[in-house]
């Protein structure tokens, strides 16, 4: 979605919710994009993912000898 700095001026809580329900918006400035407003991602809803890969240790993922 793409907005002008005006209508980001006259209806900023319309912009806030529309970014609550994870929409992406581009804001312009005499037509051309200049910022854009990302939903935050809240780090409690993300999930590890824990599928026996760890890309943390990638480099480590073939060494025998324990590192203890």
């Amino acid at each position: 979605m793409e907005i002008t700095t005006k209508q980001l001026r006259i209806q900023p809580g319309r912009i806030i919710a529309q970014v609550s329900k994870g929409q992406e918006i581009t804001i312009t400035y005499r037509g051309k994009p200049r910022a854009k407003i990302v939903p935050v991602v809240d780090k409690k809803s993300v999930k590890f993912d824990d599928t026996g890969g760890d890309d943390l240790f990638g480099i480590w993922k073939d060494r025998k000898e324990s590192l203890l």
